[in-house]
């Protein structure tokens, strides 16, 4: 595209390992983003300080050194994407990248060179390797000619992958030329001293700036102190010990608790931090929101004056969850988010709801939607395919919540019930507003929501019917379910279906269809009504069918009878069905069926001939099926007249 490129698959290296990701290069910089949400990186073209191109196996490798110190590493472009980022760049920053080549000789005899944070160990002028100085702890001279790096250990490195850089050794010779010494001060110690200056290393590391003595933290469960240096953090607990470098930390999260005399702060990690081999992508932390504290920065004038005058004040005082926030984004350049908009109708930034049978709170933010605090579920609005507003399943009991399913484009789903109804107003306006799809029931009338709850029942047995098979089940009501009627054996006066069309239109779209628990009319005198609509037929106060036929009472459906057999038709809408729903988010289960009809009246003889076949071998499973069960025919029970939906 003329303002830019974007290029998928592309990985970013570094400590953590090799993450897959999207980069975008526009005219304003460089983007990239992690697969599936979490790490970013952005820089902006007035950062930029060098772009380079090196031939790496398989595929080319994007350097990118920022006027910060920073260097990245992306990997993954073809040959012709070399050729037409070339020509962005020219165009429109000015400069092509350099071209780098990588030494594959094994010689370990060469030269350094030392351009910002970045230490290149060069072999005849190419490339053999590179290591970023901020990640250097400790630097120790060995003898007169040797110098070995520690680099810093902490529980996020390595996290994907099984090994990670621990250390690494240099000789250098007196007869240096890069780095000359004399007898007091060897070739060794110059060249130690100049990475020292550079490097993350020196007492000043080693110092916490500040601490938080004994702070509650959820996950990983347990009470720890939580030290603040200048390049990590720390949580010293009784059982276990986390270090955790501040480039691992994407993101800082500020929620209050309403009604509750807690904050909750989530450091978010990428990677995550691994105890055991659970791993904990949330630091989960629950702070006393009304706790107050007061402390001083514990480092240097010349330090604080050089890099932190801008971020930090020497002193800070007041709420401690404020200032603990305040000093990590300091101290790592962390973003910040805080709830936005959205307004629970009881629970101010949060609607109370269950996530795998844990009871939480989840907070609908203006980019996201996060579940705490067990298990810290993170959704970015981004990865989400739709949405779906469900009735609760567990019966009439508990008809006044109802459920949240998100959907991810990566097929991946979560389902956050017992959400009360009256959150469905505020959770509704606010997924609309945001322009997530919304695939549910919610606009159907009355009559098409009784559709609906059949569909929503199908659906609760894993079997993607159609509706051909609705037709016949309702047919089938009439003869075949006693409980179509009222639990006093009545139907309406006007003998309409009582499924709630009576109240609000708001309950019924809630419910997506459900048929709502209403009192009957005055002037019909009955108990309220609790089972599904039945047909028109009319009976006297006394209970007498004013028809020529006396309704009997009918016997409970077996459920060890064999599956009825589909038709080829039902095989077809089997298949297409999600399709539909794709071409056509939020479309109505009436018209569903209308477009699976068209589709199916459209197909030749030669193309309804698999459907054909599928149908004749399940109604050959079902005979057989028949066959047997008829051979040893299970007792099955009379449904009683007063039975209710508690039962």
């Amino acid at each position: 595209m003329a303002d830019g490129h974007s290029f998928n698959s592309i990985s970013l290296g570094g400590r953590g390992g090799i993450n897959p990701g999207q980069l975008k290069v526009h005219l304003g910089g460089i983007a990239w983003k992690k697969q599936g949400g979490g790490k970013a990186v952005e820089v902006g073209k007035s950062n930029l300080m060098a772009l380079t191109w090196m031939k790496v196996p398989r595929s080319n490798q994007l350097g990118v050194r920022t006027k910060d110190g920073l260097n990245y590493k992306f990997t993954g472009f073809r040959d012709q994407d070399v050729a037409s980022l070339n020509t962005f760049f020219q165009s429109n920053f000015g400069a092509a990248p350099e071209e780098k080549q990588l030494s594959i000789s094994g010689k370990n005899w060469g030269e350094v060179d030392l351009n910002g944070n970045t230490l290149t160990f060069l072999v005849g002028g190419k490339q053999a390797f590179e290591v970023s100085l901020a990640d250097v702890a400790q630097t120790q001279l060995q003898g007169k000619n040797d110098v070995m790096f520690e680099f810093h250990v902490d529980d996020t490195t390595g996290a994907n992958e099984k090994d990670s850089l621990m250390e690494i050794g240099f000789h250098i010779p007196n007869s240096n030329t890069q780095f000359v010494g004399d007898e007091n001060h060897p070739s060794a110690q110059v060249f130690r001293d100049k990475i020292v200056s550079m490097a993350d290393v020196g007492t000043g590391g080693d110092e916490a700036v500040v601490t938080f003595d004994l702070i509650g933290i959820l996950t990983p469960r347990g009470r720890y102190s939580i030290e603040l240096h200048q390049s990590f953090l720390r949580l010293q607990g009784q059982a276990n010990d986390f270090k955790i470098q501040y480039s691992s930390v994407v993101r800082v999260f500020w929620l209050p608790k309403s009604n509750q005399p807690h904050t909750f702060v989530i450091v978010t990690l990428d990677p995550p931090i691994r105890k055991g081999q659970t791993l904990y992508p949330h630091i989960v932390i629950q702070f006393d929101t009304d706790a107050v504290i007061d402390t001083t920065l514990s480092m240097s004038k010349d330090l604080y004056d050089t890099r932190y005058k801008d971020k930090l004040q020497p002193e800070h005082k007041g709420l401690i969850h404020e200032v603990f926030i305040t000093i990590l984004r300091g101290l790592s350049g962390a973003k910040v988010t805080k709830p936005g908009k959205f307004r629970s109708s009881q629970h101010g930034y949060a609607v109370k709801s269950s996530l795998k049978a844990e009871d939480g709170v989840l907070y609908p933010l203006e980019k996201s939607f996060f579940f705490l605090p067990k298990p810290p579920t993170l959704i970015l609005h981004e990865e989400i395919d739709y949405v779906e507003f469900e009735r609760h399943t567990a019966g009439g009991s508990n008809m006044h919540y109802f459920d949240l399913l998100i959907r991810l484009k990566s097929e991946q789903e979560h389902l956050f019930r017992n959400i009360q109804r009256s959150e469905y107003h505020n959770l509704f306006t606010f997924v609309s507003d945001k322009g997530l799809k919304i695939l549910n029931f919610a606009g159907l009338q009355p009559p098409e929501g009784i559709a609906a709850v059949l569909q929503r029942e199908d659906l609760d047995d894993n079997v993607d019917h159609n509706i051909e098979r609705l037709r016949n089940q309702a047919v089938d009501e009439d003869s075949e379910d006693d409980s179509d009627y009222d639990g006093d054996g009545r139907e309406d006066d006007e003998g309409s279906p009582t499924d709630g069309s009576g109240e609000e239109g708001s309950d019924a779209s809630l419910s997506g269809g459900e048929e709502k628990e209403t009192p009957a009319k005055k002037k019909s005198k009955k108990e309220p009504s609790t089972q599904k609509p039945s047909s028109s037929r009319k009976r006297t106060k006394d209970g007498e069918d004013d028809g020529p036929k006396k309704k009997k009472p009918k016997k409970k459906k077996d459920p060890n009878a064999p599956k009825k057999a589909m038709s080829a038709f039902m095989f077809f809408s089997q298949s297409q069905r999600e399709d539909v729903k794709k071409t056509t988010p939020g479309i109505s289960f009436t018209d569903m069926g209308k477009v699976l009809g068209e589709r199916w009246n459209k197909l030749t003889p030669e193309e309804k001939a698999p459907y054909d076949a599928k149908a004749r071998v399940d109604k050959k499973r079902y005979t057989e099926e028949m066959s047997g069960f008829n051979k040893n025919p299970q007792p099955v029970l009379v449904d009683s007249a007063d039975e209710s939906d508690n039962a």
